[in-house]
């Protein structure tokens, strides 16, 4: 029998999910309901504490799912910029450190353009 951090993750699969199904509102928010109803009745801290970031974040995630658009790969490329930033402190000169930066975000960079 799957453990409870399992179950919550397939709730929010299943939450999640919807977005390539054209749900309607009252689909999402039963599975709203349902996830967070479990959530509330879990004794596992960790738990509640995921169910209240998703209701905080509830309008950003409804959007997700009307839309099926996200801000990924956006956060993605910010995630890489400060990383590669981070390594590059000390450069006096800020112009490298900006070509660096821009150097690894672009598709070449990342593996995406093949050269023969």
């Amino acid at each position: 029998m799957p453990g409870p951090r399992s179950r919550v993750r397939r709730h929010l699969r299943n939450l999640l999910a919807l977005a390539r199904t054209s749900a309607s509102r009252h689909q999402v928010g039963q599975a709203r309901w349902k996830f967070l109803t479990w959530c509330a009745d879990a004794d596992i801290p960790e738990v509640r504490t995921l169910a209240a970031t998703v209701d905080r974040w509830w309008n950003e995630i409804a959007a997700f799912i009307a839309t099926g658009h996200s801000n990924a790969k956006s956060e993605g490329i910010n995630r890489v910029i400060k990383l590669v930033a981070r390594n590059a402190f000390g450069f006096r000169n800020a112009g490298h450190q900006r070509l660096r930066t821009r150097c690894v975000t672009t598709r070449r960079a990342r593996g995406h353009l093949r050269t023969a």
